[in-house]
């Protein structure tokens, strides 16, 4: 399987004499950083960002990209069934839970790639049974085929990254997307690594600040 390394680990570079770290933006499923001197000039540069969506989530509400408007978002894929990887990462990202619990410019999103046994109801279950409590983590289902193709459309979400799979295929993934606030991808990380989700928490407060 595949690693990725964050982005903030190698993929720094500094602003001129501002001194300020500046993210990559990713426009391919290889995920090939491209540093953009002014980010005022990304949409110029930068032609991907995630498409339109609506999914149920758990909080009885659909969740589309107008509930993400002004945020910066992560997207994971998980399911409710997984005992292998998928409760790693939840631990891991209940860091960040406690981290920006409270902060309305930040949301995560976990989409089921089990929808068909995936429920509003059984995702209720799931998050009940894991005491995940923040108001803006939102677990999602909905069509199999829509939430395949946003994964690997959009979010470039696969588990040997820059090799898409058949829609069809079972997609199951360790890493997490970081979408900033105008949609488009700016890291991918490893959610099974302590470290790597320390490098997500960093790189998070950088999109806030913008």
């Amino acid at each position: 399987m595949l690693k990725i390394v964050s982005c903030s680990l190698f993929f720094i570079i500094l602003a001129g004499c501002k001194n300020e770290i500046i993210l990559p933006y990713y426009n391919t499923p290889d995920f090939t950083p491209i540093f953009i001197d002014k980010e005022s000039q990304a949409n110029k540069i930068i032609s991907h960002s995630i498409s339109d969506f609506e999914f149920e989530s758990d909080k009885d509400v659909k969740v589309s990209k107008s509930t993400l408007k002004n945020k910066v978002h992560i997207a994971s894929f998980i399911f409710t069934q997984c005992g292998s990887i998928c409760p790693i990462m939840i631990e891991n990202l209940k860091v960040l839970e406690k981290k920006y619990k409270n902060s309305n410019d930040f949301a995560i999103l976990s989409f089921s790639v089990t929808p068909w046994i995936d429920s509003v109801q059984k995702l209720k279950s799931f998050i009940k049974d894991k005491d995940i409590k923040m108001k803006n983590w939102y677990f999602l289902t909905g069509e199999k085929s829509k939430i395949y193709e946003l994964a690997r459309k959009s979010y470039f979400a696969e588990e040997n990254l820059g090799f898409t799979k058949d829609s069809s295929d079972f997609l199951h993934t360790e890493h997490v997307i970081l979408v900033d606030k105008t949609f488009k991808i700016r890291g991918i990380y490893n959610s099974t690594l302590p470290l790597e989700i320390k490098n997500l928490s960093s790189d998070i407060d950088l999109l806030l600040k913008n």
